[in-house]
């Protein structure tokens, strides 16, 4: 089904650039402004310059921060401070960190170019709805540079570890990048072109189906980008690169694998009232209301300590700004079955499907578009900021969640649906820079 295919990766030459911390940085996506900034300040060559760049006052339809990324990339492409592999290859990679409860945890995986393919073939299956002003961004970018900056980041069934004895195998060598990045995080990268390995790879890929994790919207842009080539160029070879978009592969069962809960933060309700509230919520949960130690200097770690020793329940925190919150555990999930009576049971049991049809669209009227265009809605990974950010008024209250197990990830896909937004968070983030693929 899936054809994963080596090619000549795009890479910093490491005669002119010695540390790659200095020249790589996360996925687009979760860069702030600041971090933007700084990653800018930290080195001249700094992918951030090709990646994410600055919008200036004064851009126009020719001068803007899609046409000075493609002038960068062929700058440093003149200059060589970007070369390309001397002939195709795959590259495993792999990263290693600790998490803050001081587990140390890594996991590996293949980057080559995965052959795009609609979803309604149940090639590439996706699990997330997405954002259109991201795909449009993204594809503003793909039309000036024609490249692939990071990884899209899937996952693969391998129950028999066929490929997972190629990685060990491979690991054994010291890796042939190797360095330090953000967060502490071991970033290890080891360039195959022995033709026998890649072919053997690329055999036991040809039968498997391959769920997204995280990249939605850089898939759906390079399907979106393939189809205007494709119209533009209709004598286009299959062989021809804008038919395959740069992904990293990894097994699906890989104990390395961590997904972080993405928590919800509520606006400009109106006439909002947390007793009003609490007393909707009797209606459908459990509640109840917790008050916070005096000694507990960090209530979000109380929070997230409490949902993990219940996440076998359907359960959320509903914080308020107040010296306590509240634990919600659905009574009864039934609910859910009334309530979405056309969606897979691997749908309706999602935490976050719970929260969201259930407390955002029943009790507080925000439905899908809203939610959509984040008009009462805001996300946050970190949980002390969807406690502070209510505390200093912010926000009207924030609703806390356990993490999204990777199985329902592909209970969903496999069902033919897409998550709610913002439903997976896999950390750590791929590194964006360590290898390119321009197909142009």
């Amino acid at each position: 089904m899936a054809n994963f295919i080596p090619f000549k990766g795009l890479r910093y030459n490491n005669e002119k650039i010695s540390d790659l911390s200095n020249v790589t940085t996360p996925p687009y996506d979760i860069i702030s402004p600041s971090a933007q900034e700084e990653y800018y300040n930290t080195h001249p060559n700094n992918v951030i310059r090709l990646e994410l760049s600055k919008e200036l006052e004064g851009d126009n339809e020719t001068n803007n921060k899609y046409t000075r990324a493609a002038s960068t990339l062929e700058s440093w492409l003149k200059d060589q401070t970007l070369v390309f592999e001397s002939e195709p290859a795959l590259y495993l990679y792999e990263q290693i960190f600790t998490l803050k409860n001081g587990v140390t945890k890594s996991f590996k995986g293949f980057i080559g170019l995965v052959e795009l393919e609609e979803f309604s073939k149940g090639i590439v299956l996706p699990h997330e709805e997405t954002l259109s002003k991201a795909k449009t961004d993204r594809f503003n970018l793909m039309s000036t540079t024609y490249s692939n900056f990071s990884q899209i980041f899937s996952l693969y069934l391998d129950p028999e570890r066929k490929i997972g004895a190629i990685i060990d195998d491979i690991s054994k060598a010291a890796p042939d990048i190797t360095f330090t990045s953000t967060e502490n995080i071991i970033q290890n990268l080891w360039i195959i072109t022995e033709s026998s390995v890649i072919n053997e790879v690329r055999g036991i890929l040809k039968d498997k189906q391959l769920f997204i994790a995280d990249g939605h919207h850089r898939y759906e842009t390079a399907l979106n980008f393939r189809n205007k080539l494709r119209e533009e160029n209709p004598d286009y070879s299959q062989d021809d690169l804008f038919n395959y978009v740069m992904m990293m592969l990894v097994d699906m069962d890989d104990p390395g694998l961590v997904v972080f809960p993405t928590h919800r933060l509520i606006k400009d309700i109106a006439g909002f009232d947390e007793n009003s509230l609490a007393e909707k919520l009797q209606e459908d949960f459990h509640v109840e209301k917790i008050m916070a130690e005096p000694s507990q200097n960090h209530l979000s770690e109380v929070i997230e300590q409490e949902l993990t020793k219940r996440n076998k329940d359907k359960v959320f925190a509903l914080y308020t700004g107040e010296n306590y919150y509240y634990l919600l555990t659905l009574k009864n999930s039934d609910i859910m079955s009334k309530m979405l009576p056309d969606q897979s049971l691997a749908y309706r049991n999602l935490d976050v499907s719970v929260l969201h049809t259930v407390i955002l669209e029943k009790i507080l009227g925000i439905d899908k578009e809203n939610m959509a265009n984040q008009k009462n809605l805001t996300y946050t990974r970190n949980p002390l900021e969807a406690i502070e950010w209510i505390k200093n008024g912010s926000f009207q209250c924030s609703f806390l969640l356990n993490a999204t197990k990777v199985f329902e990830i592909k209970d969903v896909s496999l069902a033919n649906e897409k998550m709610p937004q913002k439903s997976t968070y896999f950390y750590p983030k791929l590194v964006t820079g360590l290898v390119m693929n321009k197909f142009r």
